[in-house]
């Protein structure tokens, strides 16, 4: 038997195009991984891509004979804007406007494997050539079927405005091409998509294809759908994280109780179905449950400080006389607290199941669902459904499963809420951490940058672990050879800095909490701790904070963004007494960013951020209005995160359990007064996401500090338990 010869490895460019019958045009297009040296793995999001090539191409776009394109996106849409950004890509290949490309958020699809997880700011990157080149393959064959029609080459046809156009004026809209360039014997296609210099939408600003349908509430979310036969259902959940039902003293008379239709327990708490929400509130309000322990019962903050305090690495020695600056740093647990709380429907029959729910790792979802009602995994439909919020708590699917659950036991489709006490309290929250760091300086310059990170473990058992598992035999030993959380970490965290011996080290502590990636993941803190320690070595070596950063960039790239904040910040400009600037700067995801902010902290225990200036560098933004929405929602998190907002844990639970009590930013605590630059187009795109929260929180905490002159250790700096708590 002889060795089938190795096949010639594919660039990124050149593709196998395939048909997939149908009475109007669709194209799916296929590659193979392309050829790539290890060593150039840096970040996560390189990681994401390598394990997604395979399937990576494997997209979906129909064009009908309205003329009008559907584009299936593999990913999940959270408010980021992503479909958007894709329909523009979709468009700008097709030479058509931008209103006639729909994009339809595609269900899980088993077969997609890696390429179907929403997470770490890699969709526009991952997604920026398959997308592309699926359009191109979709306007090649609209192209030769209309120099068929016409007997003409198809070198000699031009397409603009949704149609074909010939050279002596006769025009073909796709529609009335769509069927024709479904056909199968068209020949030998060239599908190339546009040089980026022949771009005239994408680069460009453009509203959301979703903005009109969010502000007049036409935008349908997961409770919005409307599915024959489904009923509410609430849960009443423990009164401690992880907590058990034992016993339910007065099932009967709940049950009796107007409207309610049935009361059911499962492993997070007891479920009852009713006729309306309101009749589902009260009746789940009444239950008298004996409760089972919780998993973290007793611990409040001091306690998880200690262990995270307890658990960080130690320093290294230093040699007497040796001038360093040391510092610690505590960051609280931290509420996704989305607009839309976890919400799922699900319509599970004895031979097969219907879910619909806001999911970023839908096959997983998918999986787990199916094992759980004992049904096979193509039996169990799963649709995803636009979000209202999420970050990384999206990557999580409870509230699918518990819909799953309790649909299989009443025997009927539910449609489950989460109240806004039970998503704030019992939802996925960013972990704790305790930060421990030490620079070591001389005539100057950091000779050593030490940072010691201890977090309450990051649940990752939503994908990305496999993902992980999977790629580590392709990525260099150092890193294959971790921990998905110190993968995670060693591959998103790093110093945009020349200082010296360079280390990086992250501990996890484990309690079993409800915890999730938050927007940012390990970043948000690490990053931001570093900011704050960077402007106090600039103050102990006598130099300004934005020349010795300037000095301590790395890159061309670094400085240019850091000098564009301060010249349209205005850098060091007369400031009255208990106001101040601050810096920030953070690279992460071949994108970097520099923030600027300015705050009145006349009065400490109130400050307000009033200006912002962000600059970055995402090295193409496919959509600058979109990315400029993305920078705002980072500072507004950091804004909120670094000056009030946090979960106080008390006796195994959190005590907020609204917005009146989790003090996330309202429009007064924002800047009316904020300016965000986007650098020259360079490249392909970076990640953008998540990209603005780490800068952020280094300026904010800057400004606060050099306005107080109090340099604050514990985040958010303002954190009184100014409520009364909800009873558990």
């Amino acid at each position: 038997m002889t060795e089938p010869a190795a096949p010639t490895a594919p660039s990124r460019r050149r593709f196998l195009t395939y048909l997939i019958a149908a009475p109007t045009l669709a194209v799916a297009t296929a590659q193979a991984p392309a050829q790539a040296a290890i060593a150039d793995i840096v970040d996560l999001g390189d990681i994401l891509i390598l394990a997604g090539a395979p399937t990576a191409h494997m997209l979906v776009l129909t064009v009908g004979e309205d003329g009008g394109v559907t584009f299936r996106l593999p990913r999940e849409e959270v408010g980021q804007g992503l479909t958007t950004a894709v329909a523009m890509l979709v468009a700008e290949e097709l030479d058509m406007p931008l209103g006639r490309v729909r994009v339809q958020l595609e269900d899980a699809r088993p077969e997609l494997m890696f390429s179907q997880f929403t997470g770490s700011s890699n969709s526009v990157r991952s997604l920026y050539d398959p997308v592309r080149q699926t359009a191109a393959a979709a306007r090649s064959r609209l192209v030769r079927a209309a120099a068929r029609q016409w007997g003409l080459a198809a070198g000699a046809l031009a397409t603009r405005d949704g149609a074909v156009h010939a050279p002596d004026g006769r025009t073909a809209p796709y529609g009335s091409l769509a069927v024709a360039a479904a056909a199968r014997d068209l020949g030998a296609l060239t599908a190339t998509p546009k040089p980026e210099s022949a771009h005239t939408l994408v680069g460009t600003s453009a509203s959301r294809i979703d903005a009109r349908a969010m502000v007049t509430g036409k935008q349908q979310y997961t409770l919005d759908l409307d599915i024959p036969g489904a009923k509410p259902c609430m849960v009443r959940r423990p009164p401690t994280v992880g907590g058990t039902v034992k016993s339910v003293r007065n099932e009967a008379a709940v049950r009796a109780m107007p409207g309610v239709l049935g009361t059911f327990v499962i492993p997070t708490g007891v479920a009852v179905v009713a006729e309306t929400f309101g009749q589902a509130l009260d009746a789940k309000n009444a239950l008298d449950v004996s409760w089972g322990p919780g998993t973290v019962d007793g611990l409040s903050d001091d306690d998880v400080r200690a262990r995270l305090r307890d658990a960080a690495a130690p320093l290294v020695e230093l040699p007497p006389l040796t001038a360093h600056l040391d510092a610690e740093f505590d960051f609280a647990f931290v509420s996704h607290a989305p607009m839309e709380t976890n919400s799922a429907v699900a319509d599970v029959r004895p031979d097969r199941a219907t879910i619909w729910s806001g999911l970023k790792a839908p096959i997983i979802a998918q999986q787990t669902i199916a094992e759980e009602l004992g049904l096979p995994v193509d039996k169990v439909i799963v649709h995803v459904v636009q979000a209202g919020g999420s970050f990384g708590r999206r990557l999580f699917f409870d509230a699918a499963l518990e819909a799953a659950r309790v649909s299989k036991a009443a025997g009927r489709p539910v449609r489950l809420m989460w109240s806004r006490i039970d998503d704030m309290r019992h939802g996925r929250m960013r972990p704790a951490t305790h930060h421990r760091l030490r620079a070591t300086y001389a005539l100057g310059r950091v000779l050593s940058f030490e940072h010691r990170v201890a977090a309450v473990e990051t649940d990752f058992r939503h994908g990305l672990g496999e993902i992980l598992t999977a790629t580590a035999a392709r990525l260099p030993g150092s890193i294959g050879n971790a921990t998905f959380a110190q993968t995670l970490f060693h591959t998103t965290v790093k110093s945009p800095y020349g200082f010296g011996l360079t280390t990086q080290h992250l501990t996890e502590v484990p309690l079993r909490m409800p915890t999730a990636s938050w927007r940012s993941v390990y970043s948000a803190n690490t990053r931001g701790a570093e900011e704050i320690v960077v402007d106090e070595l600039a103050e102990r070596l006598g130099q300004d904070p934005v020349a010795f950063r300037r000095a301590s960039l790395k890159s061309p790239a670094q400085r240019a963004v850091l000098d564009r904040a301060a010249r349209e910040g205005d850098w060091g400009r007369p400031m009255p007494a208990g106001h101040a600037q601050g810096i920030g700067f953070h690279e992460e995801y071949k994108s970097r960013t520099a923030c600027l902010v300015e705050i009145d902290a006349t009065d400490p225990r109130r400050p307000r951020v009033t200006k912002a200036v962000i600059v970055a560098d995402v090295g193409r933004a496919v959509n600058p209005r979109g990315l400029e929405a993305q920078l705002l929602g980072g500072l507004t998190d950091a804004i909120s995160t670094t000056l009030r907002a946090g979960l106080h844990l008390d006796k195994g639970l959190p005590l907020e359990g609204s917005y009146s009590q989790f003090h996330y930013a309202r429009q007064r605590d924002v800047p009316t007064d904020v300016r965000v630059f986007v650098m020259p187009a360079s490249g392909e795109p970076g990640g953008a996401g998540e990209l603005g929260v780490p800068a952020a929180v280094g300026a904010i905490a800057n400004a606060y500090a050099r306005a107080t002159g109090t340099r604050p250790r514990r985040f958010p700096v303002n954190f009184d338990v100014d409520f009364t708590p909800f009873p558990r």
